[in-house]
């Protein structure tokens, strides 16, 4: 992988101790005022990808053997990103008390653009808008890359991704929200990444839980009371009340939790609980990877058909060992996944005699599905 150079300041204290610019990507800097240094050095096998750059180092860079990706003109993000976004990213723009300000928003400034790109099938683009797209979620890959390579409580270590799903309806008046709150709070407060699809309902519970990490129980039963004036993402004051939380407990900012949406579903809102977001253009690369990653496992709210969908292709990871490795599958909520939506007959047919069958569990309590995490880390795949 290539080692990234984000402003000018580091080119220059690499090439003072390295003694050239062999092998790193440099991401969006104007280099024209340090042609001298870029001239006087090797940039093989560099990958420089957007920057500014006179004729004459343009020249050396390729004869040297790096290669140079152009600026892409008038997009509202940028294709060469080097870290994931924030929530407040995203939301830069918004106006308290005015929703239709989302449309202001980064966020809402990059949805409107992918929308104008798209037909329904989301088939007719341009080449060069697809090539955006494409670069940009690339991006995406390699940030998170970055952040699950190392866990911070625990140097070299990777981090252990646990994944949260579920239907994005859910209301936050919901007992089941609730559950999911308590839920995501548990995880992280046993060191786990909570991760979800970034989005309302169940994903946002999730986020609430891991932003409250280090509050106690009554901290938690405020915080759902706060946003219950506002159930739904449509509802008035869904993002006002969401920043009170925040503001009320702002040590979550020293949690962190990741989510993985998508402008696919742009119609929903920037979650504001989560500190890292992978947002992606693509809503099937970003299935599969939330997936992937989750490598300690995934718990399942209840939810519709798109939870389903996700339950059957962690179950076909699971069972050819996509990644190498197999991970604990957890539904939350013995009834529902039994009888109201029963997936639980047909996943156990389907894992019999296979590797992770004893890591299927069917629970009705957060501390049950946390608890069962904890106990069943992920084993090694052997066919």
């Amino acid at each position: 992988m290539h080692l990234k150079l984000r402003s000018v300041a580091d080119l220059l204290c690499h090439v003072e101790q390295q003694g050239d610019l062999c092998g790193v990507a440099v991401y969006e800097l104007d280099l024209c005022h340090v042609d001298q240094t870029i001239k006087a050095v090797s940039s093989n096998n560099a990958v420089y990808l957007g920057c500014r750059l006179t004729i004459t180092e343009r020249q050396h860079i390729e004869s040297t053997g790096g290669l140079i990706l152009p600026r892409l003109p008038d997009l509202p993000f940028l294709p060469y990103r080097s870290k994931l976004y924030t929530s407040d990213e995203l939301m830069a723009g918004y106006r308290m008390g005015q929703p239709d300000s989302r449309e202001d928003t980064v966020d809402g400034q990059i949805w409107a653009w992918y929308r104008s790109r798209h037909d329904k099938l989301g088939a007719r683009l341009s080449m060069a808008d697809a090539i955006a797209q494409r670069l940009h979620d690339h991006a995406m890959d390699n940030a998170l890359v970055d952040l699950l390579s190392t866990d911070p409580a625990d140097r070299g270590s990777a981090r252990r991704v646990v994944a949260i799903m579920g239907g994005h309806a859910l209301a936050r008046t919901d007992t089941a929200y609730a559950d999911v709150v308590r839920l995501g709070r548990l995880l992280a407060q046993d060191g786990m990444l909570v991760a979800s699809g970034g989005g309302p309902g169940a994903m946002e519970a999730a986020h609430v839980g891991a932003w409250l990490r280090d509050q106690d129980g009554t901290a938690l039963t405020q915080a759902l009371s706060m946003l219950s004036p506002a159930p739904h993402f449509r509802d008035a004051g869904w993002v006002e009340t969401a920043v009170d939380v925040r503001q009320r407990w702002p040590s979550g900012s020293q949690v962190d939790s990741l989510a993985i949406p998508t402008w696919f579903y742009g119609h929903e809102p920037t979650n504001l609980f989560a500190t890292h977001v992978a947002k992606y253009f693509s809503n099937s690369l970003r299935e599969d990877g939330l997936l992937a990653i989750a490598t300690s496992g995934v718990i399942y709210a209840p939810g519709s058909a798109g939870t389903l969908q996700e339950v059957f292709m962690d179950a076909a990871q699971n069972h050819y060992g996509t990644f190498d490795v197999v991970s604990p599958m957890v539904f939350l909520g013995r009834d529902y996944w039994t009888q109201q939506r029963p997936v639980r007959p047909l996943l156990e047919k389907l894992a019999e005699n296979r590797q992770y069958r004893p890591l299927l569990a069917f629970v009705d309590t957060p501390a049950e599905a946390a608890a069962f995490i904890a106990s069943h880390p992920p084993i090694d795949y052997k066919g």
